[in-house]
């Protein structure tokens, strides 16, 4: 009987020895029947490699292996499931995991990221099917009867976007996927495109059939090179097996798809910026009106979403809008892939329903800090997130209640900071975070975030005239890079305000 053991080959198994670890056991096994399959990441990063093993009783891991434990593994017969100081057990009762709720993770880890008939086997395709034989307009229906809300942060909702592009007049359509996943402590877009490709794939053609876009391009992070790799072998399968192409499954549908990769600006995960980048110009921000919606890409109607919106629609019409709506609390509905990063013991990928308390994640999933310090804060939304500290950490995981806190949940990472952290460099990274990546089209942006980490970096800094500047910066600059650098800077001297002088009291009231 063969024995079959899963390796990831996504790209943080891969720069943590899981090549190595697949060449020793090739080598060891030599006499062996053995099958190495190459998955995708199941997103237990705190893990990895994590490798798995098939056996009677299901798949058994073993985590943080390197090439040097595999002679021990196969002494304790880990191909039969053995006992050995890395074996987590099951992977179904692995806690990180089993406590849970994944939708659109739901396959990653499973099978190899480009194996079509496994995605198949496992629900993929469900969906498109059956957007096929739909109308456009019930595709939006359904969409809009999920609640779904953009995943790229700005939470808004998707079928108003779908239903606009539909109804627009145009020579031609475009999807846009927006994979320019460049927020610190963010990870899901790649971990999807390089464990799951089929499911972005899948959710893009569905949103062509529903606003009569024959076109998508994926704008895709020039730090992904693996992910590109992966999405454009993914493409030429789905090519070959009719999935994409002239005539999808015979239905008469086209829909072809294409990867742009690009060239490293933050700025271009701004929506417009991104078509300028897609256009070959610079990566610069345009005024709205028009919408992209209505004049987007070479100025025609076109879509644009983050991956995991898109990732989302398979399931929504293949199991109905109401059951996506059903799941989570009041108008933040479905699930949230959070993403658990900085000084946490078990850092990696998190899907659950929108309600979860900040510190049931971080406690329950991330077991608190890998250091044993205690958490001074915690920033949620990337690096124009706010600083949280411990006192709010029972605040409800939905856009609502963070929105209140003047947060945001952003695209979901979450980053830890212990007891050490100086509050104050981090508020004065924000401005010079914004200053190194502001594309220049506005003077708030990119003279203010300047001249606010100049006032940081000063000892005798007058934070009252940083609090103004971050109130002319929300209120004149073009876009949500420069309107949202305040946020980890305001909530930083609102929070911790020890960390600032006796001003900054004084400044946050």
């Amino acid at each position: 009987m063969t024995a079959r053991v899963y390796i990831p080959a996504d790209m943080l198994a891969i720069a943590l020895g899981a090549d190595e670890v697949a060449r020793a056991i090739t080598e060891t096994a030599k006499d062996t029947d053995i099958e190495i399959i190459r998955t995708g990441s199941r997103g237990a990063c705190w893990a990895e490699p994590l490798i798995e093993v098939e056996t009677d009783a299901g798949r058994v891991a073993y985590g943080k292996i390197s090439a040097s434990d595999v002679p021990g593994l196969f002494a304790a017969d880990f191909l039969g499931g053995g006992a050995h100081k890395k074996r987590l057990g099951p992977v179904s009762d692995i806690p990180f995991l089993k406590a849970q709720q994944r939708h659109i993770f739901k396959s990653c880890g499973l099978y190899a990221p480009c194996d079509i008939a496994s995605y198949a086997d496992n629900g993929g395709f469900v969906g498109l099917r059956a957007a096929l034989s739909m109308s456009a307009e019930n595709i939006i229906d359904e969409v809009e009867a999920s609640g779904l809300r953009g995943r790229g942060g700005a939470a808004f909702p998707a079928f108003i976007k779908w239903r606009t592009v539909m109804g627009a007049n145009g020579s031609q359509k475009y999807i846009v996927c927006n994979a320019d996943e460049g927020d610190s402590g963010t990870f899901a877009d790649r971990l999807i495109m390089e464990s799951d490709p089929f499911l972005l794939i899948e959710g893009m053609v569905i949103a062509g059939l529903a606003v009569g876009a024959d076109k998508g391009v994926i704008y895709l992070r020039s730090e992904y090179p693996l992910a590109r790799n992966v999405l454009e072998q993914a493409i030429a399968v789905a090519r070959e097996q009719n999935w994409l192409g002239p005539d999808i499954q015979g239905s008469g549908k086209v829909f072809a798809l294409s990867v742009f990769v690009g060239g490293g600006s933050y700025v271009c995960g701004e929506e417009t910026a991104l078509l300028e980048s897609l256009e070959g110009k610079a990566g610069i921000v345009r005024a709205k009106p028009p919408l992209p919606a209505l004049e987007g890409l070479h100025g025609q109607p076109t879509l644009i979403h983050n991956v995991l919106t898109l990732c989302a629609a398979p399931e929504i019409i293949a199991k109905g809008g109401d059951a996506h709506a059903k799941m989570g609390v009041g108008r933040s509905v479905g699930t949230m892939c959070f993403q658990l990063a900085g000084d946490i013991k078990h850092g990696g990928l998190v899907e659950v329903p929108f309600g979860l308390s900040l510190r049931e994640l971080i406690e329950n999933f991330g077991g608190s800090t890998r250091s044993g310090l205690s958490i001074k804060a915690v920033q949620i939304g990337g690096p124009l997130g706010a600083y949280l500290p411990p006192h709010l950490f029972d605040t409800p995981l939905t856009y609502e209640a963070f929105a209140a806190l003047g947060a945001g949940l952003g695209h979901g990472g979450i980053v830890v900071f212990n007891e050490n952290t100086d509050m104050r460099a981090q508020a004065l990274y924000a401005f010079e975070f914004c200053a190194h990546e502001s594309c220049g089209k506005c003077t708030p942006c990119r003279i203010g975030s300047v001249r606010g980490a100049e006032l940081l970096a000063s000892d005798t800094s007058d934070l009252e005239l940083v609090d103004d500047l971050c109130e002319v910066m929300v209120a004149g600059s073009a876009c949500a890079m420069g309107s949202m650098t305040p946020i980890p800077v305001q909530s930083a001297m609102t929070h911790f305000p020890d960390e600032f002088g006796a001003r900054a009291t004084q400044a946050a009231e």
